[in-house]
């Protein structure tokens, strides 16, 4: 500690007179002794002070500290002292080099001491983010461990080597249902695969086998192998009391990305769609402007409280990207698809068991309705006395029976009609109209299954 007075003082304590002067602008020269005795009864003793004064004086912090002992005596001072200097402006020279040595030996106590790692210094303002930003996060976290992405891959032979290969020829999403490993996407995603593979948020890759599907709804159920405590079932809501103007969210893997989240609002209600694998009519179909894209189908639609509303499964573009009009199969209808292809592999639907003419070909007619192209004796419209459309023995055309309307729902359609027989069950009977020739009969007709959906 004397050692570093000595090298803090600008005169060794022991010298009886000061060293030949260095080359500086300062020469300090020894006080006389009135004076010396004077200020180093300043320093030592300094006027008294409120506790609360002292506490908060920042030479008082920094003498507290164990790496600064008071080191500087007064008689060290006492040889920085000028002479023939006014006691008043001596006084503040005497104060301001005792701040400046204060400061060096803070710093050089600071610097010889072990302070830790620089970073400990360093405070980073936490990022501030807005209450629906929140809620979106949340929404995303704790959803996308349900989100699946599904690889559709077909056999093709090699044509030089004439090797079977495998080769993804479509992918899609999908999501969990149940701790039982169902997945439910779309049937076009998994449409013509040979072999279909899905792979869970944690990016391990299960083998998925085809429980069933609904060609009608675009609707298919999946099942893997894999442990309950990968799979997380999706939280169902409905979508009967869905409002335009609510906000959506779509969570899918679009162009291959990994979990991709895109938000908008409900634009339409109740729309209609047709089936890309029957034609069939889909309603009561969800439109949102939430972004979707080739990849995205067969992803859950989700609602602001993170509940599945529908399925993604379609977008209108001529282009085939998002042009903000996507449409989404309301959970309502999939729930009921669902539930019937994990309990028995398929869907039971009522038919008639009729074929009918393309609409375009009734309205060049000039009538409206659906024309009965044929009507298989051992159907139900052909045991119930439905004519289809024949040629005589010269080869003319005789128009079948014109359908007009079941139940005394009108029938301009085919839509109207498959609308009306979604309505019904395998086993009710129904009122057929029909215009035959120029009046009309009605036929009473007992709806059956598919063949082979006995």
């Amino acid at each position: 500690m004397a050692a570093a007075a000595s090298l803090l003082s600008p005169f060794p304590s022991s010298s009886p007179s000061p060293p030949p002067p260095r080359q500086s602008s300062l020469t300090l020269v020894r006080a006389p002794s009135s004076i010396r005795n004077s200020i180093s009864s300043r320093l030592l003793f300094p006027p008294k002070r409120p506790q609360s004064t002292l506490k908060s004086s920042p030479i008082s912090f920094l003498f507290s500290n164990n790496h600064c002992p008071s080191i500087i005596s007064s008689s060290s001072f006492q040889k920085l002292i000028p002479d023939k200097l006014r006691s008043s402006f001596f006084s503040s020279v005497a104060e301001s080099l005792f701040v400046l040595l204060a400061s060096l030996t803070l710093s050089f106590s600071i610097f010889i001491s072990d302070v830790g790692p620089a970073n400990a210094f360093v405070v980073t303002t936490p990022r501030k983010l807005q209450s629906d930003e929140l809620s979106t996060i949340r929404l995303f976290q704790e959803n996308t461990p349900s989100v699946v992405y599904i690889t559709n891959l077909a056999v093709r032979q090699d044509a030089f080597t004439l090797d079977v290969l495998e080769v993804p020829q479509g992918s899609g999403s999908g999501f969990v249902w149940d701790k039982d490993g169902h997945i439910v996407t779309n049937y076009h995603v998994i449409r013509g695969a040979s072999d279909l593979r899905v792979t869970l948020a944690d990016q391990s890759v299960c083998e998925a086998k085809v429980v069933g599907f609904d060609r009608d709804k675009d609707v298919a159920v999946l099942r893997i192998d894999a442990p309950k405590d990968k799979l997380r079932p999706i939280p169902v809501g409905i979508s009967a009391d869905l409002l335009v103007g609510q906000k959506v969210y779509a969570i899918g893997n679009p162009f291959g990305l990994d979990h991709t989240l895109t938000t908008g609002v409900i634009s339409g209600l109740r729309r209609e769609i047709s089936s890309a694998a029957t034609g069939r009519p889909i309603q009561d179909v969800i439109q949102t402007d939430a972004a979707i894209n080739p990849g995205n189908s067969g992803g859950p639609l989700l609602d602001s409280s993170g509940s599945l509303i529908g399925v993604n499964t379609a977008i209108y573009s001529p282009s085939g990207a998002s042009s903000g009009v996507g449409f989404s199969i309301p959970v309502d209808t999939v729930s009921g698809i669902v539930e019937q292809l994990v309990k028995f592999g398929r869907v039971t639907r009522p038919i008639l068991g009729i074929k009918f003419a393309p609409d375009q070909s009734v309205e060049q007619l000039g009538l409206s309705g659906v024309l009965v192209l044929d009507a298989p004796a051992n159907g139900p419209a052909g045991k119930a006395g439905l004519q289809p459309t024949k040629r005589d023995a010269y080869g003319r055309l005789i128009l079948g029976d014109i359908i007009t309307s079941v139940n005394g729902k009108k029938v301009t359609n085919g839509s109207d009609l498959y609308r009306i027989l979604d309505q019904c069950k395998v086993g009710d009977t129904v009122t057929v109209e029909v215009l035959r020739g120029d009046h009309k009969e009605k036929f009473p007709v007992v709806l059956e299954p598919m063949p082979g959906e006995s």
